[in-house]
C-alpha cells in the first residue's frame, strides 16, 4: 500500500454523526453509490482556518441531493458545524474539505428507494492544485472528446459523483498528451468548463467573457469571480462561445475550488500569454479568501 495514499492516512472522519478513525472509514462493496453513481460531494478550501464560503457549498450540497432524488438526513447546521470540527479534528488550518453523501448497500439494483443515505466529511492540507511552474506559464488544455451532456439526459445542476466520470476520462488522455486538463464542449459544440472547473477569457473589448451554464455547474468560485471582477470595474459577459472564437482570446484562465484562479497559457495549438487581467482576478481571489493571513 502507498504509505501516502488517502486510505492510509492518520486522523480522523466524520461519518453518520460520528468522528472514526481514517483508515476505519470504509463501505460496502455492494454499496449503491459505487455500483451506480447514486451519490454527491462538495468541494471546499478552509484558509486560514476560516471555510470559504461554507453556507453556498452546504445549500448546493443539498440542493444536488434533492436533484439526485434523496434528502441529506441531517440539517444543513449540522454539514456546517461537521464541517468545521472535521478540521478541527485533523488540525487544518489551510486545506481541503470533502462532504459526501451516497446511498448505501440495503438494496442493490437500480432501484434503492430503502437504501439509507450515508454521509461523511474528510478535511486534509491541501497545497496548489497546479504546479508552480504551471501557473507561473499557463496550465495546457486539450479539448476532450467527450462533451457535456444535454440536460434533458442527465442530471448536470447536480454535483453528482457519476457525472464526474467523463471527466476523469477527459484529463486523463489530457495528461498522456502532455497537456494538464482538458477543454470539454457541451453537447452542441460550444464551449462548457474544463473537467473541475469553470473558463474565462478576455478579448480585445477588455471584457471577461464566461459560457452560460445552462448544462455544467456555475460554480461558487466562478460566482465569486464575477463579482469581484464587476467590483473592479470589468464588464462580465456569460454568453455561447464558439471553438473558433478562442484563436481571438487574448487571456484565458480557469477557476474553482481546488484550481482557485489559474491562467492558461495553451489550448491545443493555440497559445496565450496570462496578462494583467488574469494577475488582477488572481491576486483579487486570493484577497477575497484570506489566503496568506
Amino acid at each position: 500500500m502507498n504509505e501516502f495514499s488517502f486510505d492510509n492516512r492518520d486522523g480522523v472522519i466524520w461519518v453518520n454523526g460520528e468522528m472514526i478513525p481514517w483508515r476505519d472509514a470504509n463501505l460496502h462493496i455492494l454499496s449503491h453509490g459505487l455500483h451506480y453513481g447514486s451519490g454527491v460531494f462538495e468541494g471546499e478550501r478552509m484558509y486560514g482556518g476560516k471555510i470559504f464560503k461554507l453556507e453556498e457549498h452546504t445549500e448546493r450540497f443539498f440542493n444536488s441531493a434533492r436533484i439526485l432524488g434523496f434528502e441529506i438526513p441531517y440539517s444543513m447546521g449540522d454539514i456546517n458545524s461537521a464541517s468545521v470540527k472535521a478540521c478541527e479534528a485533523n488540525n487544518i488550518i489551510d486545506g481541503y474539505i470533502r462532504p459526501i453523501a451516497w446511498r448505501g448497500s440495503e438494496m442493490m439494483g437500480v432501484s434503492a428507494q430503502k437504501n439509507r443515505i450515508n454521509v461523511a466529511i474528510a478535511a486534509w492540507g491541501w497545497p496548489s492544485y497546479f504546479s508552480p511552474e504551471a501557473l507561473m506559464k499557463g496550465i495546457g488544455l486539450m479539448t476532450a472528446q467527450w462533451r457535456r451532456p444535454d440536460p434533458a439526459t442527465a442530471p448536470v445542476h447536480a454535483k453528482a459523483t457519476g457525472l464526474y466520470m467523463i471527466c476523469t476520462l477527459s484529463k486523463h488522455e489530457a495528461e498522456k498528451q502532455g497537456f494538464e486538463d482538458a477543454l470539454m464542449l457541451d453537447w452542441r459544440g460550444l464551449v462548457a468548463e474544463a473537467t473541475g472547473a469553470n473558463i474565462f477569457f478576455s478579448f480585445d473589448d477588455g471584457k471577461l467573457h464566461t459560457p452560460v451554464p445552462d448544462c455544467f455547474l456555475d460554480g461558487i468560485t466562478r460566482k465569486t469571480v464575477i463579482e469581484i471582477a464587476k467590483s473592479e470595474g470589468l464588464e462580465v459577459v456569460e454568453r455561447s462561445i464558439k471553438p473558433d472564437e478562442l484563436h481571438g482570446a487574448n487571456e484565458v484562465f480557469i477557476t474553482g475550488t481546488a484550481a482557485e484562479v489559474t491562467p492558461v497559457g495553451k489550448i491545443d495549438n493555440m497559445h496565450f500569454v496570462p496578462g494583467q487581467i488574469c494577475r488582477r482576478m488572481m491576486a483579487a481571489y486570493e484577497h477575497a479568501v484570506g489566503k496568506g493571513k
